[in-house]
């Protein structure tokens, strides 16, 4: 007797908690030299079907699975969410990252890369903070306070959307910064040729440190 089962899967982020999206993370790099074991992987941990279940999959419904997926995990256009709300509190962006407290530049300066990884939650626990007053498009949020920025655990159950947000927001901010740095740089070594060898030393240094944070 064939038994019916519903599959749900997922159309877009906004179904993969930071949680979950970890996790696949993980079991991708511990079986990356097993393919097959990977797509048992990502199949459970993104629409919870069981390797059991799986097995007894015909090989198109597979297919089709796997094709719908693929079409919103290679997704980058996410653009940055200034609020979110996670348990009744809403959360509002940095507003001003030029003037943002000295303390939240260090501690965002204390991961050694600009990645979503297990430390992730602490650079939006830094970046997120309680709204304080709203006016039209103007908002403010509570200042920055290290030993009171509650549980960074909180943002382990937010959609990846939002994570993806932030994350693209700073990494088109960093490639901007990069292009116009270097540029500068290069001007400068054209017209003064005395400093000529000096800049291009600057430029290869530069050049590594910004291969490694855009990696």
């Amino acid at each position: 007797m064939k038994k019916e089962i519903d599959i749900v899967i997922p159309t877009d982020y906004s179904a993969v908690s930071l949680k979950k999206y970890l996790k696949i993370q993980e079991d991708l790099e511990t079986y990356k030299d097993d393919k097959e074991a990977q797509n048992a992987f990502l199949l459970y941990n993104i629409i919870g079907l069981s390797p059991q279940v799986i097995s007894k999959l015909d090989s198109d419904t597979i297919t089709k699975i796997k094709n719908d997926l693929h079409n919103f995990l290679g997704k980058t256009d996410f653009e940055l969410q200034k609020f979110v709300t996670i348990d009744g509190v809403k959360y509002g962006f940095e507003p001003n990252l030029s003037k943002m407290a000295y303390g939240a530049y260090l501690d965002l300066s204390s991961n050694k890369e600009l990645s979503i990884n297990k430390d992730w939650k602490k650079v939006m626990n830094i970046l997120y903070r309680p709204v304080t007053n709203t006016r039209g498009a103007l908002y403010s949020i509570e200042p920055y306070n290290s030993e009171k920025q509650g549980d960074e655990d909180k943002w382990l159950d937010v959609s990846m959307d939002y994570h993806f947000g932030c994350f693209f927001f700073f990494n088109r901010i960093l490639k901007e910064l990069t292009k116009d740095t270097l540029k500068s740089l290069r001007e400068a070594a054209l017209k003064d040729t005395e400093v000529n060898q000096h800049t291009k030393r600057i430029l290869q240094e530069s050049g590594q440190l910004i291969n490694r944070l855009l990696s």
